[in-house]
């Protein structure tokens, strides 16, 4: 015969135990988020889609002020349409139905790194854009100028026109198909797969 007796309050015992569960899945489920934004992170910097772009990764684990055996992670980004052109390679078109205008070294950048619009441009060089249509390959909007040491078209110096050439600053294409850059369902599967694991350690540990 087999006797079994229970040392201690069972009760007591039962809720240290659910306590002890709660406090596992929170710490895993918070490291998972965590993981989960520094391998997005990554993955854009490794695609080589800047910085700036990298931290638009944000996570945020629930409940935030106590552990639960319902814990959940959000793992996000500020910047979801640029972020979901590249992971899932979009095809992107004007939305006025026209062109998209692609700009050429020549047109340089504005302020914070960012492209220059057509407009933007003829208003930062005091330089009109002239429209070149051309049957094969995008058509060009170019500037009636020269290019500097730094590549880039602008204002012609010489009064006679000598040196002066016809420098493309935009393509025109009426679509452009970004390329698949990213696999971010990728990242997720590999820290998801890692759950329970953490879980049991994290419970064990306590």
């Amino acid at each position: 015969m087999i006797r079994m007796e229970i040392a201690g309050d069972i009760a007591r015992l039962m809720a240290a135990e659910a306590a002890a569960g709660e406090r596992a899945v929170t710490a895993a489920i918070r490291s998972a988020g965590a993981g989960l934004k520094a391998a997005w992170r990554a993955q854009i910097m490794g695609a080589g889609l800047g910085a700036r772009l990298a931290r638009t990764i944000r996570s945020e684990s629930y409940p935030k002020a106590r552990p639960s055996l319902n814990a959940a992670a959000l793992v996000w980004s500020k910047a979801p349409t640029i972020v979901g052109a590249h992971d899932e390679g979009a095809l992107i078109r004007s939305r006025s139905g026209f062109w998209l205008a692609i700009p050429t070294p020549a047109a340089g950048r504005g302020s914070g790194g960012k492209r220059l619009s057509p407009a933007e441009w003829e208003r930062r060089r005091g330089l009109r854009l002239r429209f070149v249509y051309r049957p094969r390959g995008p058509s060009l909007l170019v500037a009636d100028g020269r290019v500097n040491s730094r590549g880039l078209g602008v204002a012609s110096r010489s009064k006679t026109g000598r040196g002066a050439a016809s420098v493309p600053i935009f393509l025109l294409v009426p679509q452009v198909k970004l390329r698949k850059r990213l696999d971010l369902a990728r990242d997720a599967r590999a820290v998801q797969e890692r759950i329970p694991g953490a879980i049991v350690a994290n419970w064990v540990e306590r």
